[in-house]
């Protein structure tokens, strides 16, 4: 197996694998350790202290979203806070994002239903902060087709990036240059201050 393998397999079964109880079920175990291990492998040459998790939901429930992660664990090791790249599956349409992005829990938990507002405006200002990665991930906005505090937030959560259709996940060498390019972002994000903003007058 692949990245481009893995990241396949989870766009084109996950509907159908939804019907079915996660437990034991092998798309479950490709997101949850197939799909990492083909990460980690992608992210070797990068040289990084990478986590890398991937979640297909928890206990007897599906994720409305599924998504496999990198995190710097100097940054954050969970998706609920800080920021980290990100693959997330939308449920419209058979394709997968690549997103670096903000954690949104905690976003959540600060700002309540003001918090997708509070993303976005965050998003469009760490965009600036790293307009010079603008023209190899330029996606600025995504849609995951799915209603919901966590889809909702996770669209709002995204700063930039780049997303595949299914033909685009045969290109292993893309996907590769994509996340070395990914990875260059996160690594210059924490450099020039994080998620910390200027407060605007």
């Amino acid at each position: 197996m692949s990245l481009g393998h893995a990241l396949r397999r989870i766009v084109e079964e996950y509907p159908l694998a939804r019907t079915d109880p996660p437990a034991g079920h092998p798309l479950a175990h490709v997101i949850r350790k197939g799909a990492p291990d083909e990460l980690r492998q992608a992210l070797a040459p990068l040289q990084g202290p990478f986590l890398v998790k991937g979640s297909s939901g928890r206990g007897s429930h599906w994720a409305t979203v599924p998504w496999l992660a990198v995190f710097d664990p100097a940054v954050t090791t969970s998706a609920t806070r800080g920021y980290y790249l990100v693959y997330l599956f939308p449920a419209h349409q058979e394709a997968v994002h690549l997103s670096l992005a903000q954690g949104t829990v905690a976003a959540i938990r600060e700002h309540g239903p003001r918090s997708g507002d509070y993303l976005r405006d965050s998003g469009v200002r760490l965009r600036q902060r790293l307009s010079d990665f603008a023209a190899d991930l330029p996606v600025t906005a995504i849609t995951l087709g799915s209603a919901g505090e966590l889809p909702e937030g996770y669209e709002a959560a995204h700063i930039l990036g780049r997303t595949y259709d299914l033909d685009a996940l045969a290109d292993e060498r893309r996907l590769h240059a994509d996340l070395a390019t990914s990875v260059a972002a996160y690594r210059a994000l924490k450099v020039r201050g994080g998620l910390d903003l200027p407060v605007q007058r």
